[in-house]
């Protein structure tokens, strides 16, 4: 037996390969599906089942693809309503991988028709639970993204998620494996580990949702406090989840380049977004005007659907050389699709034209501080609200990035002001939406909160996040 996590750290997510005598179970696998069928390859097998916990909020899955590939049906847990064939499971159905046993565990709660998969191993020991977004580590999965389509509150859905919890998953041996669909850095839930593979009986004892003394009211209250809005691409990606799409293969095949020119006046045409998803160093230095910068190798594909509303929207590409099938593929991972083309031959190939090109002003840490001592400047922290109430400099307002539009009555456009995040990708990512905007006054300070903290720029008493309400 065979059980490999394939981690993808811009979504925080799992997809799960498991072998046993040849014979391959897929479990949430990402859209691009060749990584899969690559590996089915080396080991000689076939993939045998495709089992999805539940329509994914915060990504589109590879489930349709891999299914028309492989001939491999698509297995969900009760409730799942697809629009495509599918295989749904009952409550405590068994599939046989090889000399392994899965069996279907409905767990609804996160969603109604969320499951998690129960693996036994060739002696028929409970070994590995693959536990979707029901179970984290550190937290569950939020009960307020299905509310809407269950026709059904978030206090209720959370009262599911309760029993769900307690009848299904704490009932099973402490040292059985938990596998769960997202790490920290999801919007799936609110106080994920960094880890991503545990025991059931670690989450047992440090779980706050697994407390065994825990009433179903506190339970609802502790789990539904201090959520925040779901990004708002997430409706779309159950949508997609739900429906099917596109191959991604066929996406990246029909991406056009365009020369300077040809980019420019497509732009004007169509009114696509052009999107730069070189580093921020790179962008900062010069970009073409009116580009919004979204680094890809930064947390990319959850800012792309937090920040641009209408997944519609047509998008023109300036990627680093040679990357663009792989921005493509990553935008795909969100529903992204319409990508119109990408500027050939990079950022140098407009300058290199004699186009019009922009920079961002920016400021060191140290500069900073020389400034705050000498006069009285305007700051903006774009972190998320969490990090700002965890520590922060004195006197200066939360504009949290994901909520910008919120807070564009605050900054000023008749004198500079500055921004920071926690390192420096996020402030230049809303420095290029306030300059698309014509915010032209704005500086960022480079390296963030993290160089701000190298400094003595005074800030206020740190307070640990975990004891936060």
């Amino acid at each position: 037996m065979k059980i490999e996590q394939i981690y993808t750290g811009c979504l925080s997510q799992g997809a799960y390969f498991i072998e046993s005598n040849g014979e391959i179970a897929i479990i949430d696998p990402l859209r691009e599906v060749q990584p899969y069928l690559n590996k089915a390859l080396a080991v000689g097998g076939t993939i045998k089942y495709i089992f999805e916990t539940h329509f994914h909020a915060d990504f589109v899955s590879g489930h349709v693809t891999l299914a028309e590939k492989t001939g491999a049906p698509i297995i969900y847990g009760p409730k799942a309503n697809p629009s495509f064939k599918a295989h749904l499971a009952q409550d405590g159905e068994v599939f046989q991988v090889g000399a392994i046993t899965i069996t279907c565990l409905h767990t609804p709660g996160h969603t109604m028709e969320s499951s998690c998969y129960l693996l036994k191993d060739e002696k028929g020991k409970d070994h590995a639970l693959f536990s979707g977004d029901t179970l984290f580590l550190g937290d569950v999965g939020r009960p307020d993204l299905a509310q809407k389509a269950a026709d059904m509150t978030q206090e209720q859905l959370a009262g599911i998620l309760f029993d769900s919890l307690r009848t299904k998953i704490m009932p099973l041996p402490d040292d059985v494996i938990v596998y769960p669909a997202h790490g920290a850095g999801s919007a799936c839930g609110k106080n994920l580990s960094k880890e991503t593979v545990g025991s059931l009986g670690e989450q047992k004892a440090t779980n706050y949702a697994l407390r065994a003394d825990m009433t179903r009211e506190e339970f609802i209250k502790e789990v539904t406090e201090g959520l925040l809005p779901p990004p708002a691409y997430f409706p779309m990606n159950v949508k997609l989840n739900k429906e099917g799409y596109q191959d991604v293969e066929t996406l990246i095949a029909d991406a056009k380049a365009f020369d300077a020119k040809t980019f420019e006046s497509v732009a004007n045409e169509t009114g696509a977004l052009i999107l730069d998803v070189r580093h921020q160093d790179e962008y900062s230095k010069g970009h073409i005007p009116k580009s919004i910068s979204i680094g890809i190798d930064g947390q990319f594909a959850p800012w792309v659907g937090a920040l641009i509303l209408d997944y519609k929207q047509p998008i023109l590409l300036v990627t680093p050389t040679g990357r663009e099938a792989e921005t493509i593929m990553r935008l795909a991972r969100v529903g992204y699709d319409n990508n119109i083309g990408f500027l050939e031959g990079g950022f140098d190939s407009w300058k290199n034209s004699g186009m019009e090109c922009d920079s961002l002003m920016g400021i060191t840490a140290q500069e900073l501080e020389s400034k705050l001592s000498q006069e009285t400047l305007l700051l903006f922290d774009v972190r998320k609200p969490g990090e700002y109430a965890a520590e922060h400099i004195e006197d200066v307002p939360s504009t949290p990035l994901d909520f910008l539009n919120d807070h564009l009555s605050e900054f000023p456009k008749a004198e500079n002001f500055y921004i920071h995040c926690a390192g420096g990708y996020r402030s230049v990512i809303a420095a290029s939406i306030l300059k698309s905007r014509g915010f032209h006054n704005v500086i960022d300070v480079k390296g963030g909160f993290a160089a701000i903290k190298k400094t003595g720029i005074k800030t206020t008493t740190y307070v640990c996040p975990s004891t936060l309400k």
